[in-house]
């Protein structure tokens, strides 16, 4: 299967819109920190998403917007569970706990870590595909994400605040790696689901620990950072996911610090500096890398029975309901026979095969 030839939009640029749309919401919530307890802002972009979402949805699918995607099985119930646990409570307390004792320049720094523990995870733990281009690609990415925060000075000895804040880029590495597992889902329901869990507990945490709510207008703006920069950004990371595989999809965003400094220079009027220019091109160069890849190479489908969004391309000629266009993406459960052949494609979800 080649996702990118029925795709209207180009797989990399969900990745890469998700992270604008994530990178914006780091300026907009500087200016909500100053008004809100970190913990409990963090639960209200993660609980304003959920909401959010949760609206959407059910807007979508009462007047059949986009295609009916697949809803969640049992058999995803695990994984999901997994991501909410490690991306959605543990690495936001992990992140919370790291900032109390370290500078801002050392946990920018530390963030980093995130982009390399998902991509080393994704090919040694889960075993999908790269090779030379990618892997230099995303150093360069990479790279240029560490001369956008580097402060001189910022690291002096690794801390525990440190290791926490590595702790928590080490939980959402695991997050995104569970995440792709799932990606052939609703991506409107699991983000939904993941935002309404983390925002409640994170809320949760926030009040005992003493916070309390701010005014109804600073809820609302949170909630609306949250949603466009939480949830919906996190329905293009799983569109993502579904068909670049978690390694691609993590390199794209972490292009998300360049995103939030273009933006605060934009919009907070904050100073054009060499390191930006320079991250610009560290960070161009590596998603150049990736966008122009070609992997092509003989490979086996074997025979398989599932649900998930399609149209009737190569791989999915089969009968069903006269009602459902051939052209138009459909969901229903369907057989694919083995197949052995060869064009250009993504570690997708249909596309986990050894080399």
């Amino acid at each position: 299967m080649n996702p990118s030839k029925r795709l209207v939009i180009p797989p990399a640029y969900y990745a890469l819109a998700s992270a604008l749309l994530f990178g914006a919401s780091t300026p907009a919530a500087k200016l909500l920190i100053g008004q809100v307890h970190p913990q409990l802002l963090a639960g209200l972009l993660y609980f304003g998403s959920g909401l959010g979402l949760l609206l959407v949805g059910t807007i979508f699918k009462a007047f059949q917007v986009g295609g009916r995607e697949p809803n969640l099985r049992r058999s995803d119930l695990p994984w999901l569970a997994g991501a909410i646990v490690f991306g959605g409570v543990a690495g936001p307390l992990l992140l919370m706990t790291g900032l109390t004792s370290t500078p801002g320049g050392a946990a920018s720094l530390l963030l980093n870590m995130e982009a390399v523990l998902t991509a080393l995870l994704a090919w040694f733990a889960f075993k999908e595909n790269y090779d030379r281009r990618i892997i230099l690609g995303m150093i360069s990415i990479v790279v240029g994400s560490i001369v956008l925060t580097w402060q001189p000075g910022a690291m002096h000895s690794v801390s525990f605040g440190s290791l926490a804040i590595i702790g928590a880029c080490f939980c959402w590495a695991l997050d995104n790696n569970l995440t792709r597992n799932i990606s052939d889902a609703d991506p409107i329901q699991i983000a939904a689901i993941k935002g309404l869990v983390a925002g409640l507990v994170n809320v949760g945490i926030a009040v005992v620990g003493g916070s309390h709510l701010p005014t109804g207008l600073v809820v609302l703006a949170a909630s609306l950072v949250g949603f466009l920069g939480y949830g919906v950004s996190l329905v293009l990371f799983i569109k993502a996911l579904r068909y670049l595989g978690t390694a691609r999809t993590g390199a794209y965003f972490s292009t998300a610090p360049f995103a939030g400094a273009v933006l605060s220079l934009l919009f907070l009027h904050e100073p054009l500096t060499v390191d930006l220019l320079a991250a610009t091109s560290f960070m161009a160069f590596g998603v150049w890398l990736h966008l122009t890849e070609l992997h092509e190479h003989e490979h086996s489908h074997t025979e398989e029975e599932h649900e998930h969004l399609h149209t009737h391309d190569e791989h999915h000629q089969h009968e069903h309901d006269p009602e459902i266009a051939s052209g138009e993406p459909h969901s229903h459960r369907h057989k694919h026979v083995a197949i052995t052949h060869s064009h250009p494609h993504y570690p997708d979800t249909q596309h986990r095969h050894a080399h």
